[in-house]
This record gives C-alpha cells, structure tokens and sequence, in this order.
C-alpha cells in the first residue's frame, strides 16, 4: 500500500483524478476517510490529495458538514466542454423532440464500457445514475455497439454483462443476436433492461464512414412507448438525426 510520502509524478496525478472519479460513485459529498476507503489509501494520503484539488478548485468542503463535494473548476470546464464542442446548439432539437413525443430525448456517446449522455435525458441528483450506463443494457449502448468502428467492437473485450433486471442481456451470444437485430432494424429497444418501468428506443448518429458517433434515445414508460407505438418513436428520432448529426459531428 502507499507509504507517507507525498505522492509525485505520474502516480499523484493518478490518485488525484480517481478522487475525482470518487464522486461518480459514491454521492454528492465525502468525507476524507470515506475517500480514503474507497481508493485504498492511507487518510494522510487521502487528506494531502484533497487538499491539493481544493487549492485548484477541483473539489470545496461544505463548512456545514466538513465534508467535500465538487468544486467550480470542474463545473467551468464542463461548461468549456459543453459550448466549445456546439451541444448547446442540440438544445433546441431535444427540446422540439421531447414535445413531440412526450418522451425524454438525449443524445450519448460511448465512454469505455458506458454509454455517456452528453446532453437531455434524466440525471439522478445523488449519483451518476442516468449520466453513465453500460453498453449491454440500454438502447443507446446497443446502438453504439452495433455500430462500433473497428477496434471497438470486440464483446469479449467488454466486462461482466452485469443482470440489472430481469430482462438485461447477461450473455455474450445473446448480445450478439441481439446486435445483428438492432442492426437489421435500424434501431434498438430497451424493454425494462436497465430498470423497470422503462422503456427507450435509439437510433444512430453516423459519421462519414458509416460508424456509430453518438445515439439519439427516446425514454419514457411503457405505457406511453407501448408496442404498437415504438415504430412511430423510431421514426421521430430518425427524423432528427440528420439534424444532431450536422450539429454534433466534427467536420474534416
């Protein structure tokens, strides 16, 4: 384990970006120990870590409970990262979209194992919930697999296909018909796979050699997405992809 010293280099900036990464997982605020438990750290360790990215503005400390959340710096650069790569221009076709159908619209990219919302959808305020899911459980993950650029679209690359609910896909072969489907269809369904009561479809964003960039989704319950309605979901979010995808795709 980690010796008193100060940790330096390569190894500092490492156990400073997973503190951040502590924060996706383990709620809104922590504490030093809490911190220290979750990356296997001595509390000097953890303590000096802390204080270094409260310095920088990473992470403040709520003088109320003495325990830490995310600081400005990084609500700054996700504005950066928000406006300088145009998602705020996508703003307005989710919004057009979502009244439409009623239903919630987002658009996500890949990220790892996990599908990433960039923009839309519904976000828990306690976690990363509704931000980051995996791939083999959700619509927009099976879309950004079925459409994987080459080196992306290994399934035995991929982790544990975890069982959220009954109905999630917990094995590779199954996954892989069920990629041929989404493929030969044009879209994918998430029936009840990543949570009950919920019911998505997704549709891909193309670049120029025909991969997956991002995945347009449609999320609502089943009673609203029922059966007989899911082809004319798929087409309205069809009907926006060329209009995401000149927004959101990078020009040559």
């Amino acid at each position: 384990m980690a010796t008193s010293a100060a940790p330096a280099g390569a190894q500092a900036v490492q156990r400073a970006l997973g503190v951040l990464q502590c924060f996706r997982h383990h709620g809104p605020e922590m504490g030093v120990t809490d911190i220290a438990r979750a990356m296997e750290l001595p509390i000097s360790t953890a303590h000096r870590l802390v204080l270094t990215l409260v310095a920088a503005g990473f992470l403040e400390r709520d003088p109320a409970t003495a325990r830490y959340r995310l600081g400005t710096t990084v609500a700054e650069l996700g504005q950066l990262h928000y406006f300088r790569h145009g998602l705020h221009r996508l703003d307005p076709v989710l919004a057009r979209l979502g009244r439409a159908t009623k239903a919630s619209a987002s658009v996500a990219v890949r990220s790892g194992d996990d599908a990433l919302v960039l923009i839309g959808g519904t976000v828990g305020a306690e976690s990363s919930d509704g931000i980051r899911t995996p791939l083999h459980s959700t619509a927009m993950g099976k879309v950004l697999l079925a459409w994987a650029p080459p080196g992306e679209d290994d399934l035995a690359a991929l982790p544990e296909l975890v069982r959220l609910t009954d109905r999630t896909i917990g094995d590779r072969a199954e996954l892989r018909a069920e990629l041929d489907r989404v493929r030969a269809a044009g879209h994918a369904l998430n029936d009840g796979e990543s949570e009950h009561g919920v019911r998505s479809v997704s549709v891909p964003v193309l670049d120029a050699d025909g991969f997956s960039y991002a995945a347009l989704t449609l999320r609502a319950t089943p009673e609203l997405i029922t059966d007989d309605r899911v082809g004319w979901f798929v087409a309205q979010a069809q009907a926006r992809v060329d209009q995401v995808a000149a927004l959101l795709l990078p020009t040559r």
